[in-house]
């Protein structure tokens, strides 16, 4: 039995197979993904969605779906399916489903009758190819296929309407079609190993409904284009391969590709190994920038998640090169202090207070990893020099580093830490001031700074940074700390300080430079466990708070209140880990091992192989959001490397830290 299949009960019973998805990325940033019966429930599923530069910066849906029909003897048998309003199913290729199997690639079997029959998908990882290989495993007569191809042509965030403008006509291509639905799209190829028939009949299909846009509030119908359908025979035993392409391709090379795509697949035979596999797919290179996206299916690249997620996503396995890469690139786009936090170019917003301290996080990483500091220091000194002078300055958004070394900033409307929501043009959690997690960054950022000053010798920076770190842990504890409750303010604005109990108080206990003393990390963690902790992270409000939201549901108003007010955050599990850690050494591994151990029940939830953005506040925990996070992978990734390192005898606290 494979690590990760199911089963024809499972598979047929639509309550449990439409939640969850399958997921599949190349190496620039395109996507096919839909649920375990190929049945699209969200706008954002396809078999092929690509970017389209020549329209925008975003990725369209082209191709959305084939249908497979097996013909024999006259009688029909179609395995797609469809939602339709009113809970309507046509046709319902469920019901022929035997079984799905995932490694190292989605293969699907359907049975009907003396016919098994199997679909594989395999999404190229260099280029916008899908390769899809249909089997007749077994059969008693002369079996025909039929595909019938659904074509969007539309932006990932929109939904498609019949229309007069769209292209019908197509082009004859070696072993297939061209289709081409508007202009200043890229051409869609569709071709086959074998010739084949293609019969020409255009025609709209009208409301096909996505039931996860309409529970999520948003217009959930959308008319699909079917230029016509191709046609062949199979033997018993024989297949054939189906690439869907934005160039023209060589038929006859296709059953090489196929083999050699599959070769480079690492296989999901493990809890690690599907890590690993999600890891891989969020790391994008386009015209030499390597970037890395924040999630899938509709987040792009966001500068605070890049930081956070690329130690976790490159280094646990051994892919320095790759986190240079992304330094490099996001390091070229740095303004005045600070990066941007969404978009790129001229449609970059530089609105966040803690992507430029999460940056000095992940060059400290790289540099622990590699040893190599000098590289390190004639990289990033200048930059990391840089974003310091510039808090200290001051810039946009009130943010500035007061003569102390704390920072303070944020003005209303806005929302400038991770916790970003907002609700009818107003911050959930607005957070004005000076936030916990901020100044824990900003005293491991000043503090790691200082380590390659000292280590190369740069005297004036060291005059004048030394006075700065050396008061602030008496600083941030005088600001953050009370001793009667025995936790961290969560941020302190003026005389106001704000004592609901969240999640950004682990920072101070995480980072490799802590600016408390040990006993008050412990006292930190201990409030943490007590009314935060849950077995798929951490939530973002103590369930004793008046505020808390037990559960992410409803339309999008609803759920940005609900998004920092109680859900649970897997990403915040890496650094709780690490906290504990720190304090409690081996005496704390077995506790550890279990918490990251209860994230293997996620690859077979929501997202296949994969971990989700977040999970209700309450149990059971249900997966919530994307279905597919970068930083939720790598924190659990680099938790697991954290464990192995304290395993083998290795003591987490830096040393040099507040005593």
């Amino acid at each position: 039995m494979a690590y990760i299949d199911f089963d024809k009960k499972q598979l047929i019973n639509l309550s449990y197979s439409l939640n969850k998805e399958l997921l599949r990325v190349n190496r620039k940033g395109s996507y096919s993904s839909t649920s375990l019966i190929r049945c699209n429930t969200r706008k954002y599923h396809g078999l092929l969605v690509v970017p389209q530069p020549a329209i925008d910066d975003e990725l369209h849906v082209l191709l959305s779906t084939i249908d497979p029909t097996i013909i024999q003897h006259d009688a029909e048998f179609n395995f797609g399916i469809h939602q339709y309003p009113d809970g309507v199913f046509q046709p319902k290729g469920h019901k022929y489903v035997r079984e799905l199997q995932s490694d190292p690639i989605p293969k699907i079997t359907y049975r009907v009758g003396g016919v098994i029959f199997s679909v594989e998908t395999l999404f190229s990882s260099d280029s916008d190819q899908l390769l899809l290989k249909y089997t007749l495993e077994d059969c008693n007569s002369e079996t025909t296929i039929r595909l019938k191809p659904f074509l969007a042509y539309r932006q990932r965030h929109k939904l498609s309407k019949a229309n007069e403008w769209v292209e019908t006509k197509y082009i004859a291509v070696k072993n297939g079609a061209r289709f081409k639905m508007y202009q200043g799209y890229s051409p869609l190829y569709m071709q086959f190993s074998k010739e084949v028939e293609y019969v020409h009949v255009p025609d709209w299909y009208y409301n096909i409904e996505y039931s996860e846009e309409r529970r999520r509030g948003y217009e959930s119908q959308e008319d699909l284009f079917v230029p016509g359908f191709f046609e062949f025979s199979l033997k018993k035993g024989e297949s054939v391969i189906l690439s869907a392409s934005l160039d023209e391709i060589k038929p006859s090379a296709l059953n090489k590709t196929f083999k050699s795509e599959l070769k480079k697949r690492i296989p999901r035979s493990s809890f690690k190994n599907c890590l690993l596999n999600s890891a891989d797919q969020f790391i994008q290179t386009i015209d030499n920038r390597t970037e890395v996206v924040a999630g899938f299916p509709w987040f792009g690249r966001w500068g605070r998640d890049t930081f956070i997620s690329l130690p976790g996503l490159t280094l646990t396995n051994g892919k320095e090169k790759q986190c240079k890469a992304v330094l490099d690139t996001m390091s070229s786009e740095l303004n005045g202090p600070l990066f941007p936090n969404i978009g790129s170019k001229h449609e970059a917003s530089y609105n966040s207070i803690d992507a430029p301290l999460w940056f000095f996080w992940a060059v400290q990483k790289y540099a622990e990893q590699t040893g190599d500091y000098k590289q390190v220091w004639k990289l990033y000194f200048k930059k990391l020099n840089m974003i310091l002078e510039g808090l200290r300055n001051g810039t946009d958004y009130n943010i500035k580093m007061h003569d102390n070394g704390l920072i303070s900033g944020g003005t209303v409307g806005k929302a400038l830490t991770w916790m970003d929501a907002l609700s009818n043009g107003k911050a959930v959690t607005p957070r004005i001031g000076m936030p916990v997690e901020i100044n824990a960054l900003a005293y491991n950022a000043i503090m790691f700074t200082l380590e390659l000053a000292k280590k190369f010798n740069d005297k004036a920076f060291i005059e004048k940074w030394q006075g700065i770190a050396d008061e602030f842990p008496r600083v941030f504890t005088e600001t953050f700390w009370d001793d009667e409750k025995s936790y961290l303010a969560d941020y302190v604005n003026e005389d106001f300080k704000s004592w609901d109990v969240r999640p950004n108080m682990v920072f101070a206990c995480s980072l490799p430079y802590s600016p408390i003393s040990l006993d008050k990390r412990e006292s930190v963690i201990y409030k943490i466990e007590s009314e935060l902790l849950t077995v798929k992270g951490l939530r973002t409000l103590s369930p004793k708070n008046k505020y808390y939201e037990g559960h992410y549901t409803g339309d999008q108003a609803s759920r940005d209140k609900q998004y920092h007010q109680g859900t649970v955050w897997p990403w915040l599990m890496g650094h709780f880990v690490e906290g504990y850690l720190k304090i409690h050494g081996k005496s704390g591994l077995r506790k550890m091992e279990w918490h990251i151990e209860q994230f293997e029940d996620s690859m077979h939830e929501h997202g296949i192989g994969s971990i989700s953005e977040i999970y209700d506040g309450d149990p059971p925990h249900e997966a919530k959001g994307a279905i597919s996070q970068a930083w939720s992978v790598s924190e659990v990734l680099r938790a697991m490397q954290l464990i192995e390192k304290v395993k083998s005898g290795k003591d987490l606290n830096k040393k040099g830290g507040a005593k």
